[in-house]
């Protein structure tokens, strides 16, 4: 049976001052009337009821993803008490899905994507689901068409197509490689050749099979994660997670398998995909005015171009004489930036911890 599995316990710094500690983007409606978690849930649809659904995140988010998600039943929140990055995530949740059912298919995803039409999204995964039952070993992501040079994701080069394509089926690669984030040139390199897809993160398997290359390729974290899961669903779990998960050292799913796996397949995503990495993506999923504006509230602008604003209908926001800013209202903290330097929010954000100024975190 298809399982799915959300990763949702990212910090989301550069969407502060919206985004804080407690209420992460997964948890906002930057998109749309749910929020990207609530999204998340809602575009699996049929594929996999609740009980077949696990949200793994940080422990003090786990309220709150409850709060969010009432049809998941309590055990479908996994709060993890550290954060030791996506191969113990997704191995501790492999694991506890494999106790239920052994012959599991996980489909692993991000919680903080846009991605639709949901029909196109859910039967990309049943294909990817049908190519792993064909060769339960296998490995299946989804690659995103690059449609710029971007330095901010992840490549995958494709190999040889893995079969004619079928009516109705999308175009499906043998992976040659997977290729880190690159500089300027050698993404624009990537581009020109059209044989790169970015890297959504997105993941179909066995859960067998990430269990057994994790335990060949991270036999120690392996150990952690074996032990924790000897515990779940008995009183003693919170102890077991909480000592076994902060001796784990962390470590990427695509570092820990994705460079050593051999039988990998690259699904050409047949959906639109946006990873909502920052303010910018605003203006991608809203679009702009004539001026190049993207505005979202009460809003008055003279002089302003190429500007993002973003705050609540009942507070108005006046711009002038800006050009290419970003500015974001909220009731105890406004963000007033150029929109070619949101990687700066992070070190408002560490300054922010430095001056113990918590209520703002």
């Amino acid at each position: 049976m298809l399982h799915a599995v959300i990763m949702a316990g990212g910090s989301g710094t550069r969407f502060w001052p919206e985004s804080r500690d407690l209420r992460p983007k997964q948890l906002l409606k930057l998109f749309g009337q749910r929020t990207m978690i609530q999204a998340t849930v809602d575009r699996l649809g049929d594929l996999a009821p609740p009980e077949r659904i696990l949200i793994a995140t940080n422990a003090k988010l786990a309220s709150a993803m409850a709060e969010q998600l009432p049809e998941l039943p309590p055990a479908a929140i996994l709060g993890e008490p550290h954060k030791r990055d996506t191969a113990p995530c997704i191995g501790l949740a492999a694991i506890c899905v494999s106790r239920h059912d052994p012959d599991a298919t996980m489909v692993v995803m991000p919680a903080d994507h846009v991605i639709g039409p949901d029909e196109a999204f859910q039967d990309a995964i049943e294909f990817a689901a049908s190519l792993v039952e064909d060769e339960p070993g296998r490995i299946v992501t989804f690659g995103i068409r690059p449609t710029y040079p971007a330095e901010i994701f992840g490549y995958i080069e494709r190999g040889e197509p893995l079969a004619p394509q079928a009516d109705g089926r999308p175009a499906s690669f043998q992976v040659r490689q997977f290729r880190e984030k690159p500089k300027a040139d050698v993404a624009r390199q990537y581009l020109e050749s059209g044989s790169f897809y970015w890297n959504s993160g997105i993941f179909v398997w066995k859960a067998a099979t990430i269990m057994q290359a994790l335990a060949h390729h991270q036999p120690v974290m392996y150990a952690h994660l074996e032990r924790i899961a000897a515990a779940y669903e008995t009183p003693q779990f919170e102890e077991e997670l909480q000592r076994e998960f902060e001796a784990i050292k962390g470590v990427s799913i695509d570092f820990a398998v994705m460079e050593h796996a051999r039988d990998i397949v690259v699904i050409e995503a047949p959906y639109d995909w946006d990873d909502v990495g920052s303010w910018q993506a605003l203006a991608r999923l809203y679009g702009a005015d004539d001026h190049g504006n993207t505005i979202l509230g009460k809003h008055v602008g003279v002089h302003t171009k190429g500007t993002i604003v973003r705050g609540p209908d009942d507070h108005l926001i006046v711009t002038l004489g800006l050009t290419d800013c970003v500015v974001v209202h909220t009731p105890d903290a406004t963000l007033v930036a150029n929109k070619h330097d949101e990687e700066s929010i992070r070190e408002v954000v560490k300054l922010l911890q430095e001056k113990g100024w918590r209520e703002y975190l």
